[in-house]
């Protein structure tokens, strides 16, 4: 059974909610209820039918919403789905109020088990990434590659632009927050989480702006905005302090599927230098360097970003060997790309970095944005 043929399935024309989500030309959203949660997945239609399926997983605070700019640059190549998880995006918040890494990963499995797609071509953006890195780890029969954009990897060291995650994973912090922040609106709140997450903020157009700012509105008035994003953030500062077979840099070493990571050197919130532990602990890897990227790659170069992962996709289906090569630089649409392959990465890199859509003095994710 293919996923537009789950029983569970709407549309987006027959659910409610939908219509108030924004949805980009050729796209769908359609909800899908599994035992548990209930998950809205945003589709666009292959440009043939036998193409491998894909499946894009957001960040804290983001959204499907997040890939759009960059799944109608694979449509030659994959069948692209992106999930809200559980709390996020268009879905409901899940039955149990279970947001740890596990249980988003679990939402993941239970995805793609249902619509029988695996396996599939992952991709997972910073919280997204520790989620997918976690389901390609138990999982591997579910997954054929896996791209990782910023992943939330732990690290010690933390950037100041990144301490309000671990913040709002206190008891009490986000009451706190929402009360401080009561007169904000949703433009400063957009404007913030832009200049945090993006290397270039100027690089957003007018009309994502635009749109950001009513996604934005959007989400403030859900009552369980505030909930989702802190217990969302208490599961991932949670699974940074896992040790033994449950860490996620112990999981990392498990992952089979060949694996492209894609770093950004601007990145104010998931260190460069944790590129280089990635590279050596992910056994079949790739290492991309944006030069002028923040924490959304997808976003900010998506041609760039589509350009390293059809190249990824070309040398999977050549061989399952290791590609040796040392070094290679290319130059993708707008962003100068440094590639390093196999773990062979130069020394540089920034301060350390935890994960979080909107650091300093400004939480909440527009679309688009999200870590």
């Amino acid at each position: 059974m293919s996923s537009t043929e789950l029983p569970s399935v709407l549309t987006a024309t027959a659910s409610p909610k939908a219509s108030a989500v924004r949805v980009a030309p050729g796209e769908r959203l359609r909800s899908v209820r599994l035992p548990g949660i209930t998950l809205t997945v945003r589709t666009r239609p292959p440009a043939r039918e036998d193409l491998p399926p894909a499946l894009f997983v957001h960040g804290l605070g983001g959204s499907s919403q997040n890939w759009s700019s960059l799944m109608p640059l694979l449509d030659e190549f994959v069948a692209g789905e992106a999930v809200d998880l559980p709390g996020f995006g268009d879905s409901p918040p899940p039955d149990d109020g279970n947001y740890s890494i596990t249980a988003h990963a679990r939402a993941v499995i239970r995805y793609l088990e249902a619509a029988e797609r695996g396996p599939v071509h992952l991709f997972g953006n910073s919280l997204g990434g520790a989620v997918t890195t976690r389901v390609a780890a138990l999982r591997p029969d579910l997954v054929r590659t896996l791209t990782l954009v910023s992943p939330a990897l732990p690290e010690l060291r933390v950037q100041r632009t990144a301490v309000p995650t671990g913040l709002l994973a206190l008891p009490g912090v986000a009451g706190l927050f929402t009360r401080f922040s009561r007169g904000w609106s949703a433009e400063q709140r957009v404007r913030g989480v832009m200049a945090l997450c993006y290397g270039d903020p100027a690089r957003v157009t007018e009309e994502a702006f635009r749109n950001a700012v009513e996604e934005m509105e959007r989400r403030l008035q859900l009552p369980y905005f505030w909930d989702a994003l802190t217990r969302s953030a208490r599961g991932l500062v949670d699974a940074y302090t896992l040790g033994g077979q449950h860490s996620l840099w112990r999981q990392a070493e498990r992952v089979l599927a060949p694996t492209l990571l894609i770093y950004g050197r601007r990145d104010q919130l998931v260190s460069y230098r944790m590129a280089q532990r990635a590279a050596r602990t992910f056994r079949d890897s790739r290492l991309v360097t944006l030069p002028e990227a923040g924490h959304v790659a997808m976003m900010e170069y998506p041609e760039a970003v589509a350009g390293v992962f059809r190249e990824l996709l070309a040398d999977a289906g050549k061989s399952n060997g290791a590609n040796n090569v040392e070094h290679a630089e290319s130059v993708v649409g707008a962003g100068r790309v440094a590639v390093r392959e196999r773990g062979s990465v130069d020394g540089s890199g920034s301060a350390g970095g935890d994960d979080f859509a909107a650091g300093g003095s400004v939480m909440g994710s527009p679309p688009g944005v999200g870590s």
